[in-house]
């Protein structure tokens, strides 16, 4: 333990290196204390000291955080096993917190916080500490610093007096190069070179707290780059100029306390008592260090802001300095907090702009809505401007068509609604998180949709009243924020379905696809069917339109379907398809129903092609139906009169036999199409729209699953990839069966007459009566009813093979309602009877 304590002697008292007797004498005083039982003149209770510690804690804290605080960390260091002298530890400390003296001197009034050392005491005092001295040897009377000062003046080189590099540091601090010290930089490098003067030295910790501040200086170099390179460049966004306006407001509030620092900088002189008094008092290197430390955090924030703004902009710079929020320093995170409030000011107002009035001012693409530039100027035709059309129309009885129809253009509403304005992710805050973003792009659009797509004139009143559901917009309330965005998307939604549905009557247009393209109105598709049934038998060519839209308003004038609105009405056009060579008007006719702004944002062009294909089949089925019944109607009236040939029942049976099976899968699959499809779906569809909630998305993509839902049943598509229509082609084989069924029959129904009117003509011969030729032209019974029976059988057996395949495979379809239908074309297990009927081997 000798030479511990014999560095300590030398340090505290430096006359004791010369002098020999006073080293030993204090060397051995030191042991004879150490080696004493001052203190420990009881036995050690450390249970006692707890409870005096505590007492002493309950009276300065009433509220006993401190002394549970205390017991926490007494049972710690009772834990320790490495500590020997616990009690002594606990002792000193609680002597320590004891023997507290209150300071004899006050701080200066600009900086109340730090409060400087007390002067320096005659050499009679005890120990006096000093923030650049060491404590006061009470043999000499002198510190260390002072004695260590007189050795280098001896020697010809002192150090460097403190306000000369005190005054070189406050250059620093404003990136200028000083006297003593200076700044250099080479490569991107920038270092901090110290002026050899040869008169003075700098001691190394003073060069490495010159070092420490000097980082302030560099710091605000970096900023205040940044703010000049940016104000005289062109193309700043609004964020990045709010952000530069609020880093000048925090260098001019630097300055201010550069400015204060300066003013208490010491005399140039301190050679007479009062100036070295003033010294002691005023500002020194470790006093600055401590004034500048909350700057030297806040430097560094403006420089990693800075930094990030060089490779960002608008929302993303935004993200940028949200994200150093989630930081556990309250001071980094106030900073940053303000620094959001102020930056985020142009985004509120841009956000305020579209989130009320629809309006997109983003000259800079800031914002996380972006336009595109290519269909700012379209202006959608407005369904007023045919308001003159339907005024016309009204005297007969609005069936005709304007004479520019066929140059209509939908698809407008659409792409205005999807593609003017695009939702931009990256641009978007991490505050406002993308739910909300998303409800502020659907309401921003919807409102510029209402007024420039849908030329509302109300939508002044709707602003007013979006504009009363929320305060101002900023980052401090982020609750009242959020309060805003759900009361805006409500009101903005609501008034565009209230346009959709009221002023555009969407619901009615609806109505009438349903009605006319799906076949709703039953007695309009008979009537439709039964006028134009000789007509589109003929070949496609021998059709004219001008024929196809009169019968057309003859089908329309004899149903109901003359109740409709007669905007309505005229919308509906017949219309043939682009046809070939061989082809007849079953195969080319279809009808049109048309579709114009801004009802074609909801039934788009993709919509309309889906519900021809939804009429094309749909009219198939019904022309399958109408040719059934009339077979059937024939057959029945016929077999009771004028086709009584015995040898023929059997035959007859037969044939009636397969047609009541066609007759019953194609009523089981109109059924299946209007009741279990159509029906339910919309009814779905309905009750949505009545609910009236989400934005016009969600009316979009409601119409397209009741679209879709439609194809995929009544089409009976499958989901095994390229094998989707594999169902559907089995129905359309079914249907051309059908066809050349009917007309097999239709054949063997006119040999029935032939030979019906031959056998006639035979009985009247035996009474005697000539009423013709007894021969008939066509042959004997024999000769000819195998021949016309052939065909008959081979399509009824392929019809057979077909509806069994068509059970099969709806039995094993993916979509439930396509597998019921498959229990009610088989319910009974006809075709699975049929099926092992036709396995079993004959005997």
């Amino acid at each position: 333990m000798s030479n511990p304590l014999e560095s300590l002697v030398h340090s505290l008292v430096p006359a004791s290196r010369t002098d020999e007797r006073l080293h030993n004498e204090l060397v051995a005083h030191c042991q004879e204390i150490l080696n004493s039982r001052i203190g420990q003149n009881h036995e050690p209770d450390i249970g006692h000291l707890a409870d005096l510690v505590k007492r002493q804690l309950l009276h300065s804290s009433p509220s006993g955080s401190g002394s549970l605080k205390f017991t926490n960390l007494l049972s710690r260091l009772l834990d320790q096993p490495v500590l020997s002298r616990k009690h002594s530890a606990v002792h000193f400390l609680h002597s320590l917190a004891s023997s507290r003296q209150p300071s004899t001197s006050t701080a200066p009034p600009f900086l109340p916080s730090l409060a400087p050392p007390p002067p320096v005491r005659s050499s009679s005092s005890p120990v006096s500490p000093a923030p650049d001295c060491s404590p006061v040897s009470q043999t000499s009377g002198k510190s260390k610093a002072e004695k260590l000062r007189e050795l280098r003046l001896q020697n010809g080189r002192s150090h460097l007096p403190e306000h000369l590099l005190l005054r070189d540091t406050l250059y620093l601090l404003q990136g200028i190069s000083g006297k003593y010290v200076r700044l250099a930089s080479s490569d991107q490098q920038h270092t901090l070179e110290f002026v050899d003067q040869g008169r003075y030295v700098i001691s190394e910790p003073t060069k490495a707290l010159v070092h420490r501040l000097s980082e302030v200086g560099y710091l605000y170099t970096r900023v205040d780059q940044y703010v000049r390179e940016r104000e005289g460049a062109t193309g700043v966004g609004m964020i990045e100029q709010s952000l530069c306006h609020h880093l000048q407001t925090k260098l001019t509030e630097y300055y201010r306390l550069i400015a204060i620092l300066e003013s208490q900088m010491p005399s140039s002189n301190p050679s007479d008592a009062n100036d070295a008094r003033e010294q002691e008092s005023g500002l020194t290197l470790r006093r600055l260090d401590v004034w500048i430390n909350e700057w030297r955090l806040r430097m560094r924030m403006m420089s990693v802001c800075v930094e990030g703004a060089r490779e960002s902009h608008g929302g993303a710079l935004v993200n940028l300095i949200h994200s150093y929020t989630d930081n556990g320093d309250p001071f980094v995170r106030k900073f940053t907090d303000q620094l959001l409030e102020e930056v985020s000011k142009p985004f509120f107002a841009t956000l305020h702009k579209w989130l009320f009035s629809g309006e997109l001012y983003d000259p800079f693409s800031e914002f996380f809505v972006g336009m595109d530039q290519s269909l700012a100027q379209i202006q959608p035709l407005h369904p007023s401007s045919l308001t003159g059309v339907i005024h016309q129309l009204s005297g007969d009885g609005g069936f005709a068509s304007p004479d520019n129809d066929d140059t209509w253009d939908g698809g407008d509403g659409l792409k205005m609604w999807e593609a003017k304005y695009e939702f931009r992710k990256e641009m978007l805050p991490m505050f406002v998180g993308e739910a909300f973003g998303r409800k502020i792009f659907s309401t921003g659009k919807s409102l510029n949709f209402i007024r420039y797509s849908c030329h509302d004139r109300d939508w002044v009143a709707t602003r007013e009243k979006m504009s009363n559901t929320g305060g101002s917009l900023k980052y401090s309330d982020i609750l009242g924020l959020e309060r805003s965005i759900d009361a805006a998307y409500s009101v903005a939604s609501q008034r565009l379905f209230d346009v959709f549905l009221e002023k555009f009557k969407l619901l009615d247009h609806l109505r009438a696809l349903k009605h006319y393209l799906l076949l709703g109105h039953g007695d309009f598709a008979d009537q439709l069917m039964i006028t134009l049934g000789s007509s589109l038998s003929r070949p496609a060519n021998a059709l004219f339109r001008h024929n196809l839209t009169a019968t057309l308003e003859t089908a329309i004038r004899s149903s109901n379907a003359q109740n409709d609105p007669p905007d309505v009405l005229r919308r509906l056009d017949a219309r043939m398809l682009e046809y070939s060579h061989g082809e007849i008007g079953w195969d080319v006719f279809t009808l049109e129903y048309k579709i114009d702004a801004p009802i074609d944002t909801v039934i788009d062009p993709d919509s309309m092609i889906k519900y021809l294909k939804l009429f094309n089949h749909l009219w198939q089925m019904k022309r399958i139906e109408g040719t059934l019944s009339q077979s059937w109607m024939r057959i029945a009236g016929g077999a009771r009169t004028f086709l009584r040939i015995p040898e023929l029942d059997s035959s007859w049976h037969q044939i009636r036999v397969v047609m009541a099976e066609m007759i019953h899968l194609i009523r089981q699959m109109q059924a299946y199409c209007q009741l279990e499809v159509i029906e339910c779906s919309w009814k779905t569809l309905v009750e949505f729209l009545n609910k009236r909630e989400g934005d016009l998305d969600a009316m979009i993509e409601a119409h397209r699953s009741y679209l879709d839902r439609l194809v995929k049943k009544i089409m009976l598509l499958t989901s095994k990839s390229g094998r989707e229509e594999q169902v559907l082609n089995i129905v359309k084989d079914i249907f051309t069966l059908i066809l050349q069924f009917r007309d097999a029959v239709d054949n063997f129904y006119n040999f029935c007459l032939s030979e019906s009117a031959r056998r006639d003509r035979a009985l009247d011969a035996e009474r005697g009566l000539y009423t013709g030729p007894d021969e008939d032209p066509n042959g004997s019974l024999e000769e000819s009813l195998p021949r016309l029976m052939h065909p008959v059988q081979e399509y009824g057996s392929q019809f057979a093979e077909k509806a069994q395949s068509l059970v099969q495979h709806l039995q094993v379809h993916s979509d439930l309602d396509c597998r019921f239908l498959g229990v009610r074309l088989n319910f009974s297990d006809y075709y699975r009877n049929a099926a092992k009927r036709s396995d079993t081997p004959k005997t």
